[in-house]
């Protein structure tokens, strides 16, 4: 770990913005299997890191990173937000809200799954959805004996977004788990309606 200082770019600013001191973390791969390069790499922090402890710290925060990234994506490119016009501030910062909310849900699902796929799908959906999507997919009106697995719904939720489940396709992601959710809301709402009628 090393300190120092970044001084700004050559901007065409009227003013001259201060330097920020950094910290930067040498990280190399340990344990690498034989014919394999080590990863290197060098992170610059502007929190302040001094001991070993904290230097580990900031390489598991780094390593969200891509969780995090995810999660943008799936704001900006799913939900559209950078596309919208709000008009004001107060209607984009409410829709905003609302958006990250669906955002982390999109991921979140992604991920738990991923995780522990034998969880009841009741962790991630409410009553209404998973019996709407189970109807929907089973083309029935008669609903389990018991809930689905988590596995299940998002695999059920994920084909509704274009995912086409072959044999060695990687596990759905936030793309078509995002599409999905949209006709998801869409079975949901129908499923209500019909519901209401008997």
């Amino acid at each position: 770990m090393r300190a120092g200082e970044l001084a700004p770019t050559a901007l065409s600013t009227p003013r001259r913005l201060p330097n920020v001191e950094v910290f930067a973390i040498h990280a190399i791969e340990a344990d690498v299997a034989e014919r394999h390069e080590p990863l290197e790499w060098m992170l610059l922090t502007s929190v302040p890191t001094n001991t070993r402890e904290e230097a580990l710290e900031r390489l598991e925060w780094y390593e969200r990173r891509w969780t995090i990234e995810s999660w943008h994506r799936i704001l900006k490119s799913g939900c559209r937000v950078e596309a919208r016009q709000f008009g004001n501030l107060d209607r984009f910062v409410h829709a905003t809200a609302l958006f990250a909310v669906i955002s982390w849900r999109v991921l979140y699902a992604t991920l738990l799954a991923r995780i522990d796929g034998d969880l009841p799908c009741d962790v991630l959906l409410q009553p209404l959805e998973w019996r709407a999507l189970y109807c929907r997919v089973h083309n029935t009106t008669t609903l389990p004996a018991r809930l689905p697995t988590l596995t299940q719904v998002v695999l059920w939720i994920a084909k509704f977004g274009g995912y086409l489940a072959r044999k060695h396709d990687r596990p759905p992601g936030p793309t078509v788990m995002w599409r999905g959710f949209l006709a998801l809301h869409e079975i949901t709402e129908m499923y209500r309606i019909f519901r209401q009628n008997e």
